[in-house]
């Protein structure tokens, strides 16, 4: 009886309880176990836990898959920008026509489209005014430069200005303001220049044509001024007959613009 009463006390129903049960839901090291894995380190794995490569939530694109790109309108909006500061950096040295920054933008792959949206912006506001270019353009250039009508039309349809636009411009020199303009070079001229009175002469009416100025006015102006300078130039200038050598430059430039 002792016995059977020490199996029953030993390792019958009344032993004490198994810790197999209550570290059923335990790891080995203690920790709880994670829900959906299995207790048992080595028992099955969690076909989707969060640390799977292959869970669809947690998977990244690959470097080869397609990502959206940047929109048009999004496209768009960076070429306007770009044209800006384009115009706006050009702009900060001198002024200058639509023509001009509409090449320097198509120079710079800048659409057509958008260099006109940024253009049109500009004409409204005042930034590019190509009238206001012809006028100022025209005032610094003959004061400055002595330049005459003739070479000023020239640099303006040289910049894009239009033939209305640069007439309109060019009005403002009429022919007396050119005629005291080219005796006041040769005046400034003759100080440093010598030389015998008729490669005088031939030297300064040259500069005066270069200047765009017409023969009959640079003739005029370097006689006049030759007649003023010496005894020796006076006698010189007597014999230039100013006429006659206006209607010798009209038939020259004639004839060479027919055998153009």
């Amino acid at each position: 009886m002792a016995g059977r009463r020490g199996a029953r006390s030993g390792r019958g129903w009344d032993a004490a309880p198994s810790r197999t049960g209550s570290s059923a839901g335990r790891s080995r090291r203690g920790r709880p176990a994670t829900p959906g894995r299995a207790a048992d380190p080595g028992g099955p794995a969690d076909p989707i836990s969060p640390a799977d490569p292959s869970s669809p939530a947690d998977r990244r694109p690959d470097e080869g898959e397609d990502r959206p790109g940047p929109t048009d309108r999004q496209r768009s909006r960076d070429e306007a920008e770009a044209a800006r500061e384009i115009c706006l950096r050009l702009l900060t040295t001198r002024p200058r026509t639509r023509a001009e920054l509409a090449s320097a933008l198509s120079r710079r792959g800048i659409s057509a489209e958008a260099a006109a949206q940024v253009l049109d912006r500009y004409d409204e506001v005042g930034i590019i005014d190509d009238a206001a270019f012809a006028r100022a353009w025209v005032t610094s250039r003959h004061q400055g430069r002595g330049l005459a009508r003739r070479a000023l039309a020239n640099e303006l349809r040289q910049r894009g200005v239009d033939a209305d636009t640069a007439t309109e411009a060019l009005g403002e020199l009429d022919d007396t303001t050119e005629a005291d303009t080219a005796r006041a070079l040769v005046d400034r001229k003759l100080r440093t220049t010598t030389g015998a009175p008729d490669a005088v002469f031939r030297r300064l009416v040259g500069m005066l044509a270069r200047k765009g100025y017409p023969p009959g006015v640079a003739i005029r102006a370097v006689k006049d001024a030759l007649a003023e300078q010496s005894a020796e130039a006076a006698e010189f200038a007597e014999y230039i007959d100013a006429d006659a050598l206006v209607d010798a430059e009209a038939e020259l430039d004639r004839d060479s613009r027919s055998a153009d």
